[in-house]
């Protein structure tokens, strides 16, 4: 059986290629239209892509003056921190001196500038002491801080030890070692905890510095 094509009878050449002519027509344009599309996508991506390394140049350079800051800032303290030695030496030390005096301890040796205690090799420093006041049969290892915490506390009785045991070393004479902690700002608690641990406690008063011994306080001996 054969099929029969019932084309329209005024289709005629020119109506076919008219229509073709029209469906290239709507693919250029279609064509045109998405190749608009990606050039715009490009464009927002190059934009973006651009910003992002803009905010990335800023972020390093950010990052880089935050470093900056901080190593200033690393500087600063430890110019403050060395302020601070220069002050315990030149004014806090004569005046503990006196207090202690005051109490019947009469020392002789002021070392405001304090005691680097090193290894046997001498290339590491197993503690500093801030400031010694000595005399013929006592030693009292004084920490200064401008606000005590009570780390330093345990801080200091290591130093201690470690100020006995290299007295034991060099076979110094045996003096009763006893500690002390100096404090701008000391509060109630680290105070309690420094008092339990056996240290004399001098704070701040106005320009001076006080000491603080409550009733039954007795110093632990080294």
């Amino acid at each position: 059986m054969e099929t029969v094509i019932d084309y329209p009878k005024d289709l005629t050449f020119e109506k076919v290629w008219a229509s073709l002519q029209e469906s290239n027509q709507r693919f250029y344009e279609q064509l045109n239209e998405q190749r608009k599309e990606s050039d715009r996508q490009k464009k927002e991506f190059d934009q973006q892509m651009k910003e992002l390394r803009i905010y990335q140049m800023e972020t390093t350079k950010q990052l880089r003056e935050t470093e900056k800051i901080v190593k200033e800032n690393g500087r600063q303290i430890g110019g403050l921190h060395n302020s601070f030695g220069n002050l315990a030496e030149h004014l806090v030390a004569p005046g503990i001196a006196k207090i202690f005096n005051e109490l019947g301890f009469h020392f002789d040796t002021i070392a405001p500038g304090g005691l680097k205690i090193q290894n046997s090799t001498g290339d590491k420093i197993l503690a500093e002491i801030d400031l010694i006041l000595e005399n013929g049969e006592n030693i009292i290892a004084i920490e200064i801080k401008s606000r005590v915490k009570t780390d330093d506390i345990e801080h200091h009785i290591r130093r201690l030890e470690i100020l006995k045991e290299n007295r034991e070393k060099k076979n110094e004479k045996q003096k009763k070692i006893m500690g002390a902690i100096a404090g701008a700002i000391f509060g109630s608690v680290e105070k309690k905890a420094a008092h339990e641990a056996g240290f004399f406690v001098l704070e701040q008063s106005g320009d001076t510095m006080k000491l603080v011994i409550p009733q039954n306080f007795v110093p632990r001996e080294w």
